[in-house]
């Protein structure tokens, strides 16, 4: 995306609170785009570049709650969906929007992704997921696929890449605590005065943390974490 075009896009005003820019819609043909991504000048400038080949009509909004309302009042053939815009809430989030999307397909549009925050999402009916990083030459020919039905899902790290899925214990409410204890820079003995407990049984729940996310260390586990909402 050349500097120009990004300028122009940062030019442009946007809805008032609900956070989201309508365009014409006067094609009866063409695929109607909702972007729900906070991030405004990726998110201008994707727009702007549907907006620029026949064929698209596009809005931006910024927050779940705009995406919400922006589909109970107009129909869309394809979402592309942010995770971590206000209002979003993990699964519970993407859930909502694929029920309100009715018939359109919602894909998530993120940068790294936990596979299995993945694979849970598109058994709530999700249709995939576009990577920020995808060049903006090959969305075009990725959005008609999804639109066609089809789910579109690139490479992604993480657990189900096995060739048999593999199924782990959901980490519990005392583990996710401790999670977010160690993400905010807790040591193994500050843990276990939060906890009341020794830093062996911390160190033990951070060993049942990582095999359950399927993390390498503790660092590691903190990001899986982070990636599937937990914290």
């Amino acid at each position: 995306m050349d500097r120009e075009a990004l300028n122009v896009l940062l030019r442009r005003k946007t809805g008032p609170s609900k956070g989201y820019a309508l365009v014409d819609r006067n094609r009866a043909d063409d695929m109607k785009v909702l972007i729900a991504d906070d991030h405004a000048l990726l998110a201008q400038a994707v727009a702007h570049a549907l907006r620029e080949e026949a064929g698209f009509e596009v809005a931006v909004t910024t927050s779940r709650q705009g995406a919400v309302d922006e589909l109970e009042k107009t129909p869309y053939d394809v979402v592309l969906l942010d995770l971590r815009m206000p209002g979003m809430h993990g699964l519970s989030s993407v859930a909502e929007v694929v029920k309100r999307a009715g018939d359109g397909q919602v894909v998530l549009f993120t940068g790294q992704l936990d596979r299995q925050f993945l694979d849970d999402s598109i058994k709530l009916g999700l249709s995939g997921y576009i990577p920020k990083t995808m060049p903006l030459k090959s969305l075009q020919s990725v959005l008609q696929l999804i639109r066609s039905g089809q789910t579109f899902i690139p490479h992604v790290d993480g657990p189900a890449e096995a060739n048999a899925p593999v199924k782990r214990e959901p980490v519990s409410d005392r583990e996710v605590h401790v999670l977010r204890l160690a993400a905010d820079g807790d040591t193994n003995k500050e843990i276990a005065r939060a906890l009341a407990v020794t830093e062996t049984q911390v160190k033990m729940i951070m060993r049942n943390i990582c095999t359950k996310l399927g993390a390498r260390n503790r660092a590691h586990a903190c990001i899986i974490a982070r990636e599937r909402m937990l914290i």
